[in-house]
This record gives C-alpha cells, sequence and structure tokens, in this order.
C-alpha cells in the first residue's frame, strides 16, 4: 500500500470489511482492493480511512457487477488523497466563484447551557427556526435570542416548529440517548428482497456497466446526489426530480454532475401521475423523503414495487430508521452536533466551539454506501433475478466512523494539475475542471459526459426511448 501508514491501512481495511460485511458481500473480496496515496484530512476521527474505505465499496461493488456479466473481477485501486478531496469539492470553478454553501444564519450559537446548531439553509427551515425565536434574519439577534434558551427546550421547540436545529452531545450522552441506542442497534445497511424482476438483464457494455440504465433521483442535500452521482460516472442515465420551489445554490455545481435535472409537483395530481410513470420505467430508485412521506402519496414500498418489479431500491435519512426519532428532519452537520463528534472534536481541540469534522464525511460516505448498495441490488437481480429495498442513514454511518481511532498522518499535499481531469466541464455556471475519479476499476471509463446543470433544466422523462 504505497506511503500509507501502517495504522492508516489497517484502517482503510478494516473500515472496508465492515462496510462490504454490511453489505451481504463476500469477504474476500474486500481483500482485493489496492489503496494508494499518501497524508490524510486533519480531524480527530479516522475521516480519510472512512473515505477511501467506502469509494472502496462502491468500485469493488460495480467490479463485483462486472463479474456477474461473464467478466473476471476487475482490480480496484483507491486513491485515498483523492477519495479525501472528493468528500470536500471535486469542481474546480475556471474564472468563476461557487455559491455560498451557507446562508446568513446558520451556524453553531451558544446557549444558556451550551451549543447548537442551526440548518436554516431552506426557506421554510430558516423561517421555523425565527419563529421560534421571534428574532429577525440576522446574526447577531438570531445570537441573543438563543443565548436565552437552554439548547434541549431550543432543539425541541425548533424541530417541532418543522425546523432543524441540534444539540451538541457529548458522545457519552449519545450513546446513553435512546436514539443513540436504537442506531447502536441497527445494521450498517438493512436489504430485504422484493419480488422476482420483470426486466433481469440489459445490453451489457464493461466500460461503462451501468450504460442503458435508469437511476431515478429522489434526494437531496448531500447524500443520495452523491451516490447518484457515482451511478452515472459508471454510465447510468440519471434523472433527478425535485419540487417546484426547490433549491440547492450552494451544493448544485457539485452534485449535479452526470445528470439531467427536472422539476415535478407532488401535490398535484399530474406530477403523481407523471412519478408513477417514471417508476415503471426506472430500474433504480433512490428517494430520502422522510420514512411516511411517500407512503402518503400513494408511492410507499409495496406500491414502487408493483409498479416495476425488480425495482432497486434505495433509501436513506438522518437520525435511523427506529427509536423516538426516526424521521426526524437531519443533516450531516446537525448529526455531528447530536452524536458527538462536533464535541469530542471541541473537547480534543480545545478550541471552545463545536469542532466538526473538516468535510461533511458523514453524507459522502453515505452516498458510496448507497451507490455500493444499488450496485450490488442490480447484482442479486442479474444472478437472482429479483428485486431489493436497502437503506440507512447518517447516523449509522457516524457510528462506523466513531468506532475506530485514527491514525496520525501527514497532511495532504494540495491539488495541482496532474489531480485534475483533461477536458473543461462546460457547466450551468461556467466553465470548470473535475478532480479525477478517486477510484480505478480495471477496463471502467468512470467519469460523464454530461456536465453539471441547474436545477429543473430537463423535462420530466427519460432520455432514451427503449
Amino acid at each position: 500500500m504505497d506511503q500509507i501508514t501502517p495504522h492508516a491501512a489497517d484502517t482503510d481495511a478494516a473500515f472496508l470489511r465492515d462496510i462490504w460485511e454490511g453489505l451481504g458481500g463476500d469477504a474476500a473480496l474486500a481483500e482485493k482492493v489496492r489503496f494508494i496515496g499518501e497524508g490524510g484530512l486533519p480531524s480527530f476521527f479516522a475521516t480519510t480511512s472512512l473515505a477511501a474505505a467506502s469509494v472502496a465499496a462502491a468500485g469493488l461493488a460495480a467490479a463485483e457487477l462486472v463479474a456477474a456479466r461473464g467478466g473476471r473481477l476487475p482490480e480496484v485501486v483507491v486513491d485515498r488523497r483523492l477519495a479525501s478531496f472528493w468528500f470536500g469539492w471535486s469542481i474546480q470553478p475556471q474564472g468563476w466563484k461557487m455559491p455560498a454553501t451557507w446562508d446568513a444564519v446558520a451556524g453553531d450559537y451558544a446557549t444558556r447551557d451550551g451549543w447548537i446548531k442551526l440548518h436554516t439553509n431552506a426557506p421554510h427551515h430558516r423561517a421555523a427556526a425565527l419563529a421560534v425565536l421571534q428574532a429577525p434574519a440576522e446574526r447577531e439577534a438570531v445570537a441573543r435570542a438563543v443565548a436565552t434558551w437552554s439548547a434541549d427546550e431550543l432543539e425541541a421547540a425548533i424541530v417541532a416548529a418543522g425546523g432543524c436545529a441540534a444539540t451538541m452531545r457529548p458522545m457519552a450522552d449519545w450513546a446513553a440517548h435512546p436514539q443513540g441506542q436504537a442506531v447502536a442497534q441497527e445494521p450498517l445497511l438493512w436489504r430485504k428482497d422484493t419480488g422476482a424482476a420483470r426486466q433481469r438483464d440489459w445490453t451489457f457494455d464493461p466500460p461503462r456497466p451501468l450504460a442503458g440504465l435508469r437511476v431515478l433521483d429522489m434526494t437531496r442535500v448531500l447524500a443520495g446526489p452523491v451516490a447518484t452521482r457515482f451511478l452515472a460516472m459508471l454510465g447510468a442515465e440519471v434523472l433527478r426530480l425535485d419540487p417546484p420551489e426547490w433549491e440547492e445554490p450552494g451544493i448544485a455545481p457539485e452534485v449535479t454532475y452526470g445528470k439531467r435535472c427536472a422539476r415535478l409537483d407532488l401535490r398535484q395530481a399530474e406530477g403523481r401521475e407523471r412519478l408513477g410513470e417514471l417508476l415503471q420505467g426506472a430500474d433504480l430508485f433512490l428517494n430520502g423523503y422522510r420514512p411516511d412521506a411517500l407512503e402518503r402519496l400513494g408511492f410507499g414500498t409495496e406500491a414502487r414495487h408493483a409498479l416495476r418489479p425488480g425495482l432497486v431500491d434505495v433509501r436513506l435519512d438522518a437520525y435511523g430508521w427506529t427509536g423516538p426519532w426516526k424521521g426526524r428532519r437531519g443533516f450531516d452537520s446537525l448529526v455531528q452536533m447530536s452524536c458527538g463528534i462536533a464535541g469530542e472534536g471541541m473537547r480534543r481541540s480545545g478550541a471552545g466551539k463545536p469542532h466538526p469534522l473538516p468535510v461533511q464525511a458523514l453524507d459522502h460516505a453515505t452516498g458510496y454506501l448507497l451507490a455500493a448498495a444499488a450496485l450490488r441490488g442490480l447484482t442479486r437481480r442479474v444472478t437472482e433475478g429479483v428485486g431489493s429495498a436497502s437503506r440507512t442513514s447518517l447516523a449509522r454511518t457516524a457510528a462506523l466512523l466513531m468506532s475506530r481511532p485514527a491514525a496520525k498522518e501527514a497532511p495532504l499535499a494540495p491539488v495541482g494539475e496532474a489531480d485534475l481531469s483533461a477536458t473543461t466541464e462546460e457547466t450551468s455556471w461556467g466553465p470548470a475542471r473535475r478532480l479525477r475519479p478517486p477510484v480505478t476499476i480495471a477496463g471502467v471509463q468512470v467519469g460523464s459526459g454530461i456536465p453539471a446543470g441547474n436545477l429543473g433544466s430537463s423535462p420530466p422523462r427519460w432520455a432514451e426511448a427503449r
């Protein structure tokens, strides 16, 4: 393992074994992945090892699919340095700047007894928090209002109002919390078969193993879009659907690469009818809706699989699928506060304020786990003729990260010309260069010719007829 400290190499391999076992894969295959690259992200947790291992799991699942279609298992090599960078930003704008990631109110605030994070990027989440606080959308005013509350009381009030917030808890408190205990009992990836597939096979092109397959993407910030981006880079046709009013200005240039993006209003009968038609033509469906949201619209798991027998169906949520917080709204940064990552970072750094991971590692790692689950679902459809339903959560990925100590590693060398793709990507925001893929799968072309584009820039229909 080129230039990797022994401890880091062991942690990379251990995380991959944990993930591959969670996916139900053959343990012997995990030993065949090779890790290269020097250095690690500055973190009190094994963040680079998690990045390398989750990317490796997705790459190995793609290689397994190639082998299932009659080929030999391709060699899989993961560049852990590039994987670390992909957990931040893969896009390098040329002559323009990325939009702001956070709105003016979002962030960490001191309460009278601790710290709380407010996640207010979505207008309705911001409105909920400000209504509870009875404050204008000004950071200083919000800070004054927050300081009068206890963290847990404010968290509960904002969540009850439909907003998103999280108290910073120590790791021990999360371990004792009913939700922390529930997540600890959940599998890393839950999966079940859903019946015989209507279509088991497709015309297979080994260099582009997902070419000819359709992925319906109903995920948003950030794990799900990372998963579907990887599937697009293997050749899948990815159609992302968003509500009419939804925007992700801070991350759309990063995660819409390889996809077409459309809008659909599921509050309208016409929108629901169109979704049913799209599901009938989909091979894979990824969604990050709250557990009962699609059920209320008539598109629960059973309904989806009745529409498309053999569908590979992958779901995620923030805080887990059991326990008192199942279905709670959440994001990576909030889960880091809840489960103890930000608090442990503060304790060990002596920073005096929440100290999260250097990247949104829970989102990105979960994204690659979702992609791996989708690919393994396709392999089972090919080999056994069945559809499948899988799910995981950001909180369960956090438990995986916290399960192993970090190695001391040298800092990563900065991104250089050799790390970038040779071609320019003409995005909706301007020209850009994309980092080279973090994984090499022998004989497979990893990448896409579809540049990142605005949400809602395509019609809600499949591009290629069958």
